[in-house]
């Protein structure tokens, strides 16, 4: 399955986002540590979920980052996130 579809399922499941976009920004970190050419290493995630009503950034981004860990680990090189409840 393509990392872009595991994230965004794996972002469904956790957060039910009433807003949610996943894309592929590998294309823009060409020649940069931790680019493939085949790409899906680097990511922008713009999501808006109920659940991070309350929330701080940095406590936004860390659930998210739990959420993906597997995939941060081995297969994404870098996530951007733009996070609001």
């Amino acid at each position: 399955m393509q990392v872009r579809l595991i994230i965004q399922n794996k972002l469904e499941k956790v957060f039910k986002p009433y807003t949610l976009n996943v894309i592929d920004e590998s294309y823009k970190h060409v020649g940069h540590i931790g680019y493939k050419p085949e790409g899906e290493t680097h990511f922008r995630v713009e999501m808006k979920s109920t659940v991070f009503k309350g929330l701080s950034r940095l406590e936004m981004q860390r659930q998210v980052f739990r959420v993906l860990k597997n995939e941060m680990d081995n297969r994404i090189h870098a996530l951007s996130l733009h996070l609001s409840g």
